[in-house]
């Protein structure tokens, strides 16, 4: 099915001669720096098995049938390449710039995703898909470089202030857990108490009666995300 994908003749080789609609989607994950011990962003490709730009990594994506709404476009390309389905589809933006694809006036509709590090692991990886460190992408197909860059800004723009770190973690989680997510989102340490100061005070969390069993020391209390509280993020990247 990933052949079929990749290789699936374009608008213009069918004889198309007007602007043409494609979905891709930016899917973020979180995992382990082999090197610094600390989590980090990373985002799976495709390998582009024709021209333009063969043998070049690009973002998971397809053309946009005339009969299928664009988020569930962008959920069946997901599938179709990486087998992930994402608990987080927000509509990221609209690239149409005239010359980002040769020949063909292309406008992208893109998506974010964002999934646990346990269902990343479980994505189909290959020759032809491979996931990359976010912050150290190689040169992309057509603007996608350009792209994953407008999408981390949004997501480090919108980390500190919705509860867009939820999508990384389970329902329950420990305030050490969501200090990790947001570390590894902004890049930067966070000092333990005053984070623990913000995030209680924030109105988006509930103590749980739950603690992380096992533990050796004083078990540390899980919490949940207050559903109440979603109603007054601010919306989403839909532009």
């Amino acid at each position: 099915m990933l052949e079929h994908h990749l290789t699936e003749q374009s608008p213009l080789e069918r004889g198309s001669a007007q602007a043409t609609v494609a979905v891709s989607t930016v899917i973020f994950a979180l995992r382990t720096d082999d090197e610094s011990g600390l989590k980090t962003l990373w985002l799976p490709l495709v390998r582009r098995t024709r021209d333009p730009h063969r043998n070049l990594w690009a973002l998971p994506g397809g053309w946009l049938p005339a009969d299928e709404e664009l988020a569930a476009a962008a959920g069946r390309t997901l599938r179709e390449t990486t087998d992930l389905s994402p608990r987080y589809l927000e509509q990221l933006y609209t690239f149409g710039d005239i010359d980002r694809s040769p020949g063909l006036r292309v406008v992208s509709v893109v998506y974010w995703a964002l999934v646990r590090s346990e269902v990343a692991e479980r994505a189909s990886v290959g020759e032809n898909v491979r996931w990359f460190a976010a912050d150290q992408l190689p040169p992309l197909a057509f603007d996608h470089n350009r792209i994953v860059e407008y999408a981390l800004w949004r997501l480090r723009t919108k980390v500190e202030y919705a509860r867009i770190a939820h999508a990384f973690l389970g329902d329950t989680f420990t305030l050490a857990q969501l200090r990790d997510v947001h570390e590894a989102v902004l890049q930067k340490a966070l000092d333990p108490a005053n984070f623990r100061r913000s995030m209680e005070s924030s109105g988006t969390l509930i103590s749980t009666d739950q603690h992380v069993a096992g533990a050796r020391h004083r078990p540390a209390r899980l919490y949940r995300y207050d559903d109440r509280a979603n109603e007054h993020d601010p919306p989403g990247p839909t532009r």
